[in-house]
């Protein structure tokens, strides 16, 4: 047996790698050493702030998205229409219509036009005065009131106004078109000429 294979038989084995070793020390995805408050391998809390944005005073509903495609050399480009209506359930109510290329930024165009055009209508409790009919553009929509366990008789854009404005026993029908635009509008031209026994009383004194 020669020398040198004296030397390898004595040498002594290398040690094993202990867990203070440069391999212990990475810290991918795979590793143990993650620093959490709750100690090694252990998730830190998510931060989740979705629930601590202010409520909004006023109901919004969104009535109608439309999409409206362009085509262009590429392809083609969708845009889209949010109609929304606000209200604040206590006899405010307004409608807005906005534009983007986005669906998120279209409604929250909508709304913040719908905010900023509110207007006041009279009611009589849970319901409206006096029968009204309103117009607006092809649209014809009649409202009449309803004894208190009625319920909203309407649909479409018709029962989103009566439910932000704060209604909840009328009667309703839609007798011209049935444009989603056009039904809000003329929805809210009736609640525009609703009157109370008050205002009609000095208006024929």
């Amino acid at each position: 047996m020669s020398e040198d294979t004296n030397k390898e038989a004595a040498a002594p084995a290398a040690p094993a790698a202990s867990g203070s070793g440069q391999g212990s020390e990475r810290r991918g995805p795979g590793g143990n050493n993650r620093r959490g408050p709750g100690g090694p391998g252990q998730r830190p809390p998510r931060r989740d702030n979705r629930n601590e944005a202010p409520a909004s005073e006023y109901n919004d509903k969104v009535v109608h998205i439309n999409r409206c495609s362009k085509v262009v050399k590429g392809g083609r480009r969708f845009n889209f229409a949010a109609l929304v209506v606000a209200g604040d359930g206590k006899g405010r109510v307004g409608v807005g219509y906005g534009k983007a290329k986005e669906v998120p930024d279209a409604i929250r165009k909508g709304t913040d036009r719908a905010h900023r055009a509110l207007t006041h209508v009279h009611l009589r409790n849970n319901t409206i005065p006096h029968e009204v009919i309103g117009r607006a553009d092809g649209g014809v929509v009649m409202l009449r009131p309803a004894s208190p366990g009625t319920g909203l008789i309407a649909g479409g854009g018709v029962r989103a106004v009566l439910e932000v404005v704060g209604l909840k026993d009328v009667l309703s029908k839609s007798m011209g078109s049935n444009n989603p635009q056009a039904i809000v509008k003329a929805t809210l031209d009736g609640l525009s000429q609703l009157r109370t026994l008050e205002q009609i009383k000095s208006l024929r004194a």
